[in-house]
């Protein structure tokens, strides 16, 4: 048994578009076996996506299954992958975004890039969450001096000198287990590019590895360099490996996000049927 699914990406961040309404009994194992890039057809997690025509914009509810098999509360490109493909089929430049994480608009704009909003980042020990009752500014946690912040998810932000000399995967993992994250944090390391903007990698919690891009990353870098004085650019450029994103800050204070999308090709995978007593 197979279902169809749509492969979109933003700046490198991939998925696997499948519609909700098709009958995925295990969608943690799906995530699983699809996902893998040896094995599957290799993609940073799945978004299954509902889609509500009947509002003015139309709206999507979306939920991001990652390659752990763990559901994301939000992910930025994963969200303006999802805003491409609800616009794509009501034939509109405006959708509302449904997440665990809240009610977010998106938009196509002038350059046909996709931006949405982000909502507000919180440094509040207790939403990110934190074991702690002080706000993490620079704090050395597992050998990086940190900021903790939540931009839909829980983010530990560090500057350093060159993105490029940061041995990721092994300086990530203590720090996105580190008792400290009850629930575990992505790590997000940034360098100044030059121009007001910066530089990113993140390890993403889920993915269990480096990726491409990460919208919840590029604003919290955003974010967090504007908390700390070190730029204030707007928009921010930030500028992961698979690409430029633009971090703005509009007039409710809320951080957006913008970047292209790009609809790679359609499929179907397996579903793997549940084993019976």
């Amino acid at each position: 048994m197979t279902v169809p699914f749509q492969k979109y990406h933003g700046t490198g961040n991939d998925f696997l578009i499948i519609h909700a309404d098709e009958s995925v009994p295990d969608r943690a194992a799906l995530a699983e076996h699809a996902c893998d890039r040896e094995t599957g057809v290799g993609a940073d997690g799945v978004l299954y996506l509902a889609l509500e025509e009947k509002f003015n914009p139309p709206r999507v509810v979306m939920t991001l299954v990652q390659p752990d098999g763990s559901v994301a509360p939000m992910c930025g490109n994963g969200a303006r992958c999802a805003a491409e493909w609800a616009m794509e089929r009501t034939d509109t430049d405006s959708v509302m975004i449904d997440t665990q994480a809240g009610t977010l608009r998106a938009d196509r704009t002038d350059d046909d890039d996709i931006i949405v909003e982000m909502g507000t980042a919180t440094f509040d020990p207790a939403k990110i969450p934190v074991d702690t009752d002080e706000q993490v500014f620079e704090t050395d946690i597992e050998g990086l001096e940190v900021t903790m912040v939540n931009t839909g998810v829980p983010h530990a932000v560090a500057f350093v000198d060159d993105v490029d000399d940061v041995d990721l995967e092994a300086v990530a993992p203590p720090i996105r287990y580190a008792d400290i994250f009850p629930k575990g944090t992505n790590v997000s390391i940034a360098s100044p590019d030059g121009a007001s903007g910066f530089r990113q990698r993140t390890y993403e919690r889920g993915v269990e590895a480096e990726t491409e891009s990460c919208g919840t990353g590029a604003v919290a870098i955003a974010v967090v360099a504007r908390r700390l004085g070190l730029t204030d650019a707007d928009p921010v450029t930030v500028s992961p490996p698979g690409g430029d994103l633009q971090v703005s800050f509009n007039e409710r204070g809320n951080a957006t996000l913008a970047g292209p999308v790009e609809h790679e090709f359609d499929g179907e995978v397996a579903v793997e049927s549940p084993v019976e007593s």
